[in-house]
C-alpha cells in the first residue's frame, strides 16, 4: 500500500502541473476568436483545470490517509509529510476561494507553489520512523500541525491574490479580475489565516509545556511563528482601523507569506528544538 501511495504522490504532482498548464492556456487564449468560441474554450479549459486539481487533492488525500494508517498518527511527523500536507492545504484553500469568488486566475500564482512544494517532498526521506519523544502526543500533533496546514494554505491564497494585484498592471489581460476583487480576496484569506495561526500557536505552547516543561522558550521556529502571527495581525489591524488597501496591503501579504516560508524552512538553518521537523 505504501508503494501505491508513492505512485499516487507522483501522479498528484503530474496532475497539478497539468492544472497549471491548463490555467495558462485559459489566460493566453486566442484573442482572434469570437466571443462565443472564446467562451466555450474557457469553459472547457476551466472544467479540465478544476478536474485536474480535484484529482490531485484526491491523490494527496489518499497518500496522507495511507501514511496515517501506517503510522498511527497524523501525517505531520517530518518534513516530507508536512510538505505533502502543506500542499494539500493550499489546494483546499485554492478551491474554496477560487470558486467562491470565481477567481481561477489565482491558480497562476498558487499552483507553482504547490508544484515546488510537492517536488521538494519527493526529494525527502519517505521512510516511516518512530516518533521522537517530543512528538509522542498524537492528539496535539494532529491538531497543532493540522491548524498550521490550513493556516498556511489560506496564507498562500492571500499571497497569490496579492501578487496578482501587484503584477496585473504589467500584464495584458483583457478579461482579468478587477483589482478590487483581488484586494478583497487577499483580505478574506488573511482573515482566515490569522485565527488559524492563533489556534496553532496556542496548541503549540500547550504541547511545548507537555514535551519540554515550558509554554514558550523563543525557539527559532516558535519565534518565526510568532513574527508571522504579528505580520498578519498587523495587516488586519491596518485594514480595519486604517483602511489599508491596494499596493501597501498587497506587499504586506507578500511579506506575510515570506514569513510563513521562513517559519517552515528556518529551523533547518537555525536549529533549535524543532530541528527534527
Amino acid at each position: 500500500m505504501l508503494e501505491l501511495a508513492q505512485y499516487a504522490l507522483v501522479a498528484a504532482v503530474i496532475f497539478t502541473v497539468l492544472a497549471f498548464v491548463t490555467e495558462i492556456l485559459m489566460v493566453t487564449g486566442r484573442a482572434s476568436a469570437t466571443s462565443d468560441v472564446r467562451s466555450r474554450q474557457k469553459n472547457r479549459l476551466s472544467f479540465y483545470a478544476n478536474a485536474f486539481v480535484g484529482i490531485a487533492i484526491l491523490l494527496l488525500t489518499f497518500y496522507l490517509i495511507v501514511r496515517l494508517i501506517n503510522t498511527g498518527h497524523g501525517p505531520f511527523a517530518n518534513q516530507h509529510e508536512f510538505s505533502v500536507s502543506f500542499s494539500w492545504g493550499i489546494l483546499i484553500a485554492l478551491v474554496f476561494f477560487a470558486n467562491r469568488y470565481r477567481l481561477h486566475v489565482l491558480s497562476l500564482v498558487v499552483l507553482p507553489v504547490v508544484i515546488l512544494m510537492l517536488a521538494y517532498s519527493t526529494q525527502l526521506d519517505t521512510e516511516i520512523k518512530p516518533l521522537v519523544p517530543a512528538l509522542q502526543n498524537n492528539l496535539l500533533l494532529t491538531f497543532h500541525v493540522g491548524f498550521a496546514v490550513l493556516a498556511y494554505g489560506a496564507a498562500c491564497v492571500s499571497f497569490g491574490a496579492a501578487v496578482l494585484y501587484l503584477i496585473q498592471p504589467y500584464l495584458n489581460l483583457k478579461h482579468g479580475p478587477r483589482p478590487e476583487v483581488l484586494d478583497e480576496v487577499g483580505y478574506r484569506a488573511a482573515a482566515v489565516t490569522f485565527p488559524l495561526l492563533t489556534i496553532m500557536i496556542i496548541l503549540g505552547s500547550v504541547w511545548a509545556n507537555t514535551a519540554w516543561g515550558r509554554y514558550w522558550g523563543w525557539d527559532p521556529k516558535e519565534t518565526a511563528a510568532f513574527v508571522t502571527w504579528l505580520i498578519y495581525g498587523a495587516f488586519l489591524h491596518a485594514r480595519v482601523v486604517r483602511d489599508w488597501r491596494g499596493t501597501k496591503a498587497a506587499w504586506l501579504l507578500v511579506i506575510g507569506f515570506a514569513a510563513v516560508l521562513f517559519a517552515y524552512f528556518g529551523n533547518h538553518f537555525f536549529g533549535g528544538l524543532h530541528s527534527y521537523a
